[in-house]
C-alpha cells in the first residue's frame, strides 16, 4: 500500500514539472507572436498582388478592366417567305405577288484586339450575315461592321468597326501555358444578356469535338456557364488575358463549355487580316495530349505524346495506317510532347510531302509514313 501511494505520489509531481515546461513555452510562443513584427498595409497588399486570386476583388478587377473591349455582335439575314404555297410557282409569282423578305437576327460576342477596332469572334457567328451591327460599351449607337476575313474549318473570323476614336482591347495570351485547374472568366452576352460574367477553372485541353458538321480538334473545356450568345466572347485568365474564344457547349450536359485556344487564333491572325486563302496542311486525325490516366491505362513510360483519338475515312491518316490509340511521339524527327506539338508540326510542313511518325501501338514502336494534304475545301 505504501508502495503505491510513493508511486502516485511520484507521477503526479512528473505531470505537473511537464505541464510547466509546457505553459512557460506556450507563454514564450505568445509573447514572441505578439512581438513580432507585422507586413504593414502595402506589404500584405503587395503578397496579394503577387497571388491572383488570393485577394477578394481578383476576378471583380479583371472583370472591370476587360470588360469594356468585350462586344454585343448582332446579325440580320434577308431570306424569303410566300404568304401562300402558290407563291413558291414562279410564274404564279409573276401575275400576282412577289416574295415577303423575312429577317432572321442572330446573337454573339466579341473582343477588340486593337484600338482601331478589330474584333475577334466565331465564324458561325457572323455566317451568312447580311447586316453586323456591334455593341460597345460607351457608344450609344450601334457600329456597323465589316468582315475582313473568315475561317470556317477554324470557326474564326475577324471583323472591323471604324467608332472614330481609340477603343479598349484584350490581349492575346499564351494557352500551351495555361494548365488544367488554373481560374478562367468567361465574359459574354448569353440570351441577349450582355457582359454577362461567368467563372471556372480549365477543366481539360485538347479536347477533340464535333458539333453539327463541324469538327473541333483543339479545345479547351471548361465549367464556366457558356450559353448561346457567348459565341465568340473571350475566356480570360487572372492576368486579364485572353486564352481562349467561347464556341459551344454541350447541350446534354452541365459545366461543360468549350473554347477555341489562343495558340490556334495567333497562327491565322495575318491570314485573317489579309484575308488570305491560305492552304490548311492536314492528315485527319483528332488528336488529345497523353495525361497520366491515359499513360497509365495504354501502359505508357511517360506522360508524352498525341493520342488519337480519332481518324477520318478517307483521310491520309486513315490511308497511312494510323488507329485510334496510337500516340504519336515524334512527327519528321522532332519530339512530339502534346497535342498542341503535333497541329503546330503539320501546320508548318509542306503539303504534298511525307513525313516520318514514331507511333506507339499496343507496347509497340512504330514507323508510320502520311503524306501531308491540303484539307479539302469541301469539307465541313
Amino acid at each position: 500500500m505504501f508502495e503505491n501511494w510513493k508511486r502516485s505520489i511520484l507521477f503526479f509531481a512528473l505531470a505537473a514539472f511537464v505541464a510547466g515546461i509546457m505553459f512557460a513555452g506556450g507563454c514564450q510562443f505568445f509573447r514572441d507572436f505578439i512581438s513580432a513584427p507585422k507586413p504593414s498595409g502595402l506589404q500584405g497588399q503587395a503578397i496579394a498582388e503577387q497571388l491572383p486570386g488570393v485577394g477578394p476583388d481578383a476576378i471583380a478587377d479583371v472583370v472591370s478592366s476587360s470588360s469594356p473591349a468585350v462586344v454585343k455582335i448582332s446579325t440580320r439575314v434577308t431570306s424569303s417567305r410566300y404568304s401562300d404555297p402558290f407563291f413558291r410557282d414562279p410564274f404564279f409569282r409573276q401575275f400576282f405577288g412577289q416574295s415577303i423578305p423575312e429577317q432572321e437576327e442572330g446573337l454573339g460576342s466579341g473582343f477588340i484586339i486593337s484600338p482601331d477596332g478589330y474584333i475577334l469572334t466565331n465564324e458561325h457567328v457572323i455566317d451568312g450575315a447580311d447586316e453586323i451591327n456591334v455593341t460597345v460599351i460607351g457608344h450609344d449607337r450601334e457600329l456597323q461592321a465589316n468582315i475582313i476575313g473568315a475561317d470556317y474549318d477554324l470557326d474564326l473570323a475577324l471583323i472591323k468597326i471604324d467608332a472614330g476614336n481609340e477603343l479598349p482591347c484584350l490581349k492575346l495570351g499564351n494557352s500551351e501555358q495555361i494548365r488544367v485547374g488554373n481560374w478562367v472568366i468567361a465574359i459574354g452576352n448569353p440570351y441577349g444578356l450582355d457582359h454577362t460574367v461567368t467563372t471556372g477553372v480549365v477543366s481539360a485541353k485538347g479536347r477533340p469535338i464535333s458539333v453539327d458538321d463541324r469538327q473541333y480538334e483543339n479545345l479547351l473545356q471548361t465549367d464556366a456557364s457558356i450559353n448561346p450568345g457567348n459565341s465568340g466572347g473571350p475566356l480570360i485568365n487572372l492576368n486579364g488575358e485572353v486564352v481562349g474564344i467561347n464556341t459551344a457547349i454541350n447541350a446534354q450536359a452541365q459545366g461543360i463549355g468549350f473554347a477555341i485556344p489562343t495558340s490556334t487564333v495567333q497562327s491565322v491572325m495575318e491570314d485573317l487580316k489579309n484575308s488570305a486563302s491560305t492552304v490548311r496542311p492536314w492528315i485527319g486525325v483528332q488528336v488529345r495530349s497523353v495525361d497520366e490516366e491515359a499513360a497509365r491505362y495504354l501502359g505508357l513510360e511517360r506522360v508524352s505524346g498525341a493520342l488519337v483519338a480519332g481518324v477520318i475515312p478517307g483521310s491520309p491518316a486513315e490511308k497511312a495506317g494510323l488507329k485510334q490509340w496510337d500516340v504519336i511521339m515524334e512527327f519528321n524527327g522532332n519530339e512530339i510532347k502534346t497535342a498542341d506539338d503535333l497541329v503546330a508540326a503539320i501546320k508548318a510542313y509542306p503539303t504534298g510531302n511525307d513525313a516520318g511518325m514514331l507511333v506507339v501501338r499496343k507496347h509497340e514502336l512504330l514507323t508510320v509514313m502520311v503524306t501531308i494534304s491540303e484539307k479539302p475545301k469541301n469539307m465541313k
